[in-house]
């Protein structure tokens, strides 16, 4: 039986055929298309270039990196699209490279234009490209079959230094990407040979897998909506890895029909998708932490670039459009077995699970896997059955780097909050009529503290003198502008539920008398976390 020409006519059980017959490109075809790439290359190596931003030196292209699909190593059969990173001895740090981009464009436009007939490859439509980053695209032709090729160049820092190191690089580099990022993903090409092998290495069948994903979006999708805003390849390649690494856990034996529906069914819950890698940053760096969990906190979809963590390759695309074709595509025959049952997908959750250390005073921290859609409650209830906790009410709060103690109310989830990577939170215990307080300190960071409202000031700061060392007698409390008096009870203040109060250190030497000890049961309830 001969096999179908589309892939939503072809049985599930006939994809990894439909791969290698329609999808897979010859090795003759690919050593012709690099071979036209390779006069281009050659040039732009050999050609001093000079411009408006460097009028007393030449700058040089030194070093071009293949990326893409024919630098990935998952290009697919006729479609000729080559890209390719100069980076450039005039972009000398980040701040230049994103001052100078355009100027770069034009320098290298430039001597493309001038010189174009010395390629000898009928080089035409040399125009600058808008995108994530601006590119410059021409299009040549190959020799021998004249197949026209679209080539796309993009100047770049050469952050890495001379060799992309084979671990992640230090994080001072990612540190100066976030003190220069004018505009999150303009100057993620600095990276592009991380980007490259952290798909180029993978293994064979997966990279049949985002054959068959890129096949399905540029036939079904961009054919079909040719001036939507459509998310860029790169995305819908670091989704299917996703797919794979936790749908299989990194296997190289799985189907095809079953990678391919599961990819489908993730793309309908675009919505919800938080999706990112530590493979080469890391979260230790205070900057980058911040970085990451900023990224993290804004509107889903979130894919963060494996390399960049300033750039969300998902935002600001038609999701809906690529989600709507998701869902046609899950009915045709590539996604039914030779039942006529609809082909099983795997087990992959719209985010990753995460440790979440729960720090209570005067016991150990209890640390939990959960998943961040998970709710809050059934977050309370493994504190619960963990023998975490022996509360009558259970209080959990948790503070990003600079920002504000936030209460984590059990309606929601930890995905309402922002919170997708390992987490630190914090439990208090309440018996009624306690409330929850928040003690903002001197440095910028806060505690929760548990308090019965009609008690004095002054038990709350015995429980702030216990906890964090500073005497009763030296602390401040406000609230709302307004300075609390150790003999006068919280709520006659109005602090409700889970108000914050601003705590400072007297500059007073001379302090009001203050008893040695505190009339038991007038001041505080219990001892607090």
């Amino acid at each position: 039986m001969a096999l179908p020409e589309e892939l939503y006519d072809t049985p599930a059980s006939r994809l990894d055929s439909f791969l290698v017959q329609r999808l897979q490109p010859s090795r003759e075809w690919k050593e012709e298309v690099l071979e036209a790439v390779k006069t281009v290359e050659q040039f732009l190596r050999e050609e001093p270039l000079q411009g408006a931003c460097w009028p007393d030196q030449e700058v040089r292209v030194l070093k071009l990196v293949k990326v893409g699909p024919f630098g990935t190593g998952t290009a697919l059969r006729g479609v000729a699209e080559v890209r390719l990173v100069a980076f450039l001895s005039g972009l000398r740090s980040f701040q230049e490279a994103a001052r100078c981009h355009q100027a770069a464009l034009r320098l290298l436009r430039g001597a493309l234009w001038t010189c174009r007939d010395l390629l000898d490859l009928g080089l035409e439509g040399l125009e600058v490209a808008p995108g994530v980053p601006d590119a410059l695209a021409f299009t040549i032709w190959t020799r021998w079959t004249r197949e026209p090729v679209t080539v796309t160049v993009v100047p770049a820092h050469r952050a890495l230094g001379p060799s992309a190191p084979s671990s992640p690089p230090p994080p001072e580099v990612y540190e100066r990407l976030a003190a220069a990022c004018p505009d999150p993903g303009r100057l993620s090409p600095s990276f592009c040979e991380l980007q490259r092998d952290f798909v180029k290495y993978r293994p064979a069948k997966l990279k049949g897998l985002l054959r068959l994903v890129k096949h399905w979006f540029l036939r079904y999708v961009k054919a079909r909506s040719p001036r939507a805003a459509l998310p860029p390849l790169y995305a819908l390649e670091l989704l299917t890895i996703y797919a794979w690494e936790v749908g299989t856990q990194e296997s190289e034996s799985f189907g095809l029909d079953e990678g391919l529906a599961t990819v489908m069914e993730l793309l309908q819950e675009h919505a919800s998708l938080c999706i990112f890698w530590t493979t080469f940053y890391t979260l230790q760096s205070p900057v980058v932490e911040a970085v990451v969990r900023q990224q993290l906190q804004r509107a889903r979809p979130i894919i963060l670039d494996p390399a960049d963590p300033t750039h969300n390759v998902a935002e600001g695309y038609r999701w809906d459009i690529v989600a709507q074709r998701a869902s046609q595509c899950l009915k045709q025959d590539c996604c039914y077995d030779s039942e006529d049952n609809p082909v099983p997908s795997w087990n992959v959750k719209k985010a990753r699970d995460i440790q979440l250390m729960v720090e209570q005073g005067g016991r150990p921290d209890c640390v939990l896997t959960v998943n961040p859609y998970d709710p809050i409650r059934k977050v309370k209830e493994k504190i619960w059955r963990g023998q975490c906790s022996s509360g009558v009410q259970q209080r959990l709060s948790f503070q990003t780097p600079g920002g504000e103690r936030k209460l984590l109310g059990s309606r929601g989830s930890l995905a309402k909050f922002g919170i997708f990577c390992d987490t630190r939170v914090y439990l208090l215990e309440t018996v009624p009529p306690e409330i929850q307080v928040f003690v903002k300190n001197p440095e910028g960071g806060s505690h929760a503290y548990a308090i019965d409202p009609n008690s004095y000031v002054l038990g709350l700061k015995q429980q702030i003198e216990d906890r964090q060392g500073l005497l009763r007698k030296q602390q401040e409390l406000q609230f709302l502008g307004q300075v609390l008096q150790d003999w006068s009870a919280l709520g006659s203040y109005g602090i409700k539920d889970s108000d914050t109060l601003i705590l400072s250190k007297k500059r007073d030497t001379d302090f009001p008398f203050l008893p040695c000890c505190l009339p038991q049961g007038t001041l505080s309830g219990r001892p607090a976390l």
